[in-house]
């Protein structure tokens, strides 16, 4: 049985995500059609895993995107070529 993707379900997301072990403030979470996506920026690739991971295993019914970027912490070691 599919979970029905409603602003409840939306506010438990947003909920787990605040509280607890995850802990991140700039998380969003978006319906879009059959889905919810996750948005926002973290510090690290591991971090994104970590956040999408128990987001899924809490929510095993409801078909989960991790759209999280990788916030730059530190100052490029390249120069970046703009053609």
């Amino acid at each position: 049985m599919s979970t029905q993707l409603d602003e409840y379900l939306e506010a438990e997301v947003q909920r787990l995500l605040t509280d607890g072990r995850i802990a991140e403030l700039g998380i969003t979470v978006q319906r879009r059609e059959h889905m919810l996506v996750l948005g926002g920026e973290v510090e690290s690739a591991q971090r994104r895993d970590e956040i999408c991971r128990q987001i899924t295993e809490h929510f095993p019914d409801v078909e989960i995107t991790c759209d999280i970027g990788i916030t730059r912490a530190q100052a490029p070691t390249e120069v970046e070529e703009i053609s």
